[in-house]
Parts: structure tokens; C-alpha cells; sequence
């Protein structure tokens, strides 16, 4: 049976576990995109067990519980996988003050990663 129809998870990552599989990040209530990250087995299996977003950082090139520093956790309410089993959806609530690590002029966390438009060529702030 393929991918599409079947009931059997088959997220491919890879031989070692570290293949990066990318995950959007959306709350559950309003729908707001918060965060694309990614994903390795070992995040995945601990978002499953936590129930709250872990992600695995390509810069720092670890493991990355979403606000265990800040106290903006991400509690998972429901993990949607696409088609292909390529790329996953976390359905969140935010325990905090907001998602994203960049902060506002009053110091606040941005709600999302994708505070800013695109008007013209110019970057526009939508949530200050």
C-alpha cells in the first residue's frame, strides 16, 4: 500500500535517525503559521512523549524543547502528517507569551515567526 493511504506511520529519517523532516507550526486555536523547524527522530519521539513541540536545531545542532528557557512551551494538541510522509503540522497552544525568539521594541516575544510583510520591497511590521 502507499504512502498515501496507508495507516502505518512511515516517516523516513534516514538509516541514523538524522535526516530532517520539516514540521509548521500552527496554532490550534486561531491557525496562525508560528514556526516552520525541523525534526529529527529523536525530537519527533520526544514531542510524542512530552506532548510539547521539540525541534531539532540546525545551528546549534541539538535537540530544541520550544521555550523550556523562555517559558514559551508549545503544547501539542494534535500531529498531522502530509501525503508523502515527507513533512509534518504540530497543532498547538502557546503556554506563553508568544512563539517566536525575536522580540517586539517593548521586549515581548513576537506571537509568530512571520511578524513582518512584504509590501513593495519594503519589510512592514504587522504586530507592533
Amino acid at each position: 500500500m502507499s504512502k498515501e493511504y496507508t495507516s502505518e506511520l512511515q516517516l523516513d529519517f534516514g538509516k541514523d535517525g538524522n535526516t530532517l523532516i520539516p514540521v509548521v507550526t500552527q496554532d490550534y486555536t486561531t491557525k496562525e503559521v508560528l514556526i516552520l523547524s525541523f525534526v529529527n527522530r529523536k525530537a519527533f519521539e520526544e514531542t510524542v512523549k512530552s506532548g510539547y513541540a521539540t525541534y531539532y536545531s540546525r545551528s546549534r545542532k541539538e535537540l530544541w524543547k520550544k521555550g523550556l528557557t523562555s517559558g514559551d512551551l508549545l503544547k501539542i494538541e494534535e500531529i498531522r502528517i502530509n501525503c508523502e510522509q515527507n513533512s509534518l503540522l504540530y497543532m498547538v497552544t502557546p503556554m506563553g507569551k508568544g512563539a517566536c525568539h525575536a522580540k517586539k521594541k517593548d521586549g515581548m516575544p513576537h506571537i509568530s515567526c512571520y511578524y513582518r510583510k512584504i509590501e513593495g520591497n519594503i519589510l512592514k511590521f504587522i504586530d507592533e
